[in-house]
């Protein structure tokens, strides 16, 4: 009776504690997913600061529309609606005043701030909404700089989505249609050069094949499964790349040709293993009564196992193209990563997910929360491909 009671305490404890953890699970997907899109959503809601910003490099002293600063090192914020800018300071022993005109309504922001034309010659814009002032100093090195920070204004939906370049370092430039293109191009490339092969694969294992060699077939493509994505990349940079270049004569191997051809390797377990099983699911009364009627078995297994499993082999084909789109870590050793407009299939393409990968180490700001958003966009495309899946699977039960 003791017993029993410690047991009933135990599966209790374990209970409580399984819960728990599913909740905590639940709670942190919640999170994850309100950062990502509050981090996505964010660039096309408001600009990427209310004020322009002001850091002074190697002038200890100096005066802002009359506020005094001294060894400032941070931002030194100056509102949009502010008249204009007056920076004073000492240069070699000269009182330098500095005036500057703000007018928020510009068109581009090379016109939100003017300067007047003796201030020209030591004006650079090393990128896009900055502006640097360098005065000349006798030892190199140290000269004095004002560096003018515009705030980026908010990120026009359509031209993030059908923008045609991307340059989010010195230029702003956020257009992702390339990578849109070369995320379906190279999608699509492996859905048709790996589907029918895996599906003539499937068959070959469920129909055709003895019991231990469809489980020697089935071992090895399960083994295909567990092979690390950038194994996969690794093989097709020092195989698949040097054969591509050496056919096609281009000057480099890594294109979209190559990542077709690694995604749709990559593909195939996942579209086997669902198939096969799918097939094996069919009941043995389809095939006896095709094979009574005087079907031969390769016509039964095409015409009446092969439709009857047609609900599974969707789902297969669909969680394959699943991937081949998530995928990143292959696609990025193997396609170049060139954000372009593919003209053929050996030129060097950079997938949504490659972006994301190669850029989140050093992005910030606008750049940094651009990236999320196209993180939402391959989440709103995983999100389609499963709704097309459970409105087939449903479609497919009415039918049957």
């Amino acid at each position: 009776m003791r017993n029993r009671h410690r047991r009933i305490q135990i599966d209790s404890a374990v209970r409580i504690i399984f819960q728990a953890v599913s909740y905590l699970s639940v709670i942190a997907l919640i999170a994850m997913l309100g950062f990502v899109f509050y981090q996505g959503i964010r660039p096309f809601t408001a600009p990427t600061a209310d004020q322009i910003q002001i850091v002074p490099e190697h002038i200890p002293q100096l005066t802002v529309n009359g506020r005094m600063y001294e060894n400032r090192r941070s931002f030194i914020d100056i509102p949009m609606d502010a008249e204009g800018i007056t920076i004073e300071f000492e240069h070699q022993g000269e009182h330098l005043v500095v005036n500057a005109g703000i007018d928020p309504s510009g068109d581009t922001w090379e016109e939100i701030i003017t300067f007047p034309p003796e201030l020209h010659q030591y004006i650079t814009s090393p990128e896009a909404y900055m502006y640097t002032i360098i005065l000349p100093s006798a030892v190199a090195g140290l000269e004095q700089r004002i560096h003018i920070q515009i705030p980026e204004p908010r990120q026009q939906v359509s031209a993030f989505l059908l923008g045609s370049e991307w340059r989010p370092v010195y230029r702003k430039l956020y257009g992702i249609l390339p990578m849109i293109a070369a995320t379906l191009l190279t999608t699509a490339g492996a859905v048709l050069l790996g589907v029918p092969l895996a599906l003539l694969s499937s068959v070959l294992i469920a129909e055709f094949l003895g019991r231990r060699s469809a489980s020697l077939v089935r071992s090895a493509v399960d083994l295909l499964a567990g092979i690390p994505s950038v194994v996969y990349g690794f093989f097709g940079l020092m195989m698949l790349v040097p054969l591509i270049q050496r056919i096609f004569g281009s000057s480099s191997g890594s294109s979209l040709l190559a990542a077709v051809a690694v995604l749709s390797v990559m593909i195939l377990p996942t579209v086997i293993s669902i198939t096969v099983t799918s097939l094996k699911a069919v009941p043995a009364a389809y095939r006896e009564a095709s094979l009574a009627l005087g079907a031969t078995p390769l016509q039964t297994a095409w015409r009446v196992v092969f439709p009857a499993a047609r609900s599974g082999i969707t789902a297969s084909v669909i969680l394959g193209t699943a991937r081949a789109v998530g995928e990143t870590m292959a696609v990025m050793l193997v396609a170049g990563n060139s954000p372009q407009f593919p003209s053929s299939l050996t030129d060097s393409v950079r997938t949504m997910t490659a972006t994301i990968a190669l850029e989140m180490g050093y992005s910030s700001g606008r750049h940094n929360e651009l990236l999320f958003s196209i993180g939402i966009i391959l989440f709103v495309i995983i999100i389609a491909l499963n709704a097309i899946i459970m409105k087939l699977k449903t479609n497919m039960q009415e039918v049957s």
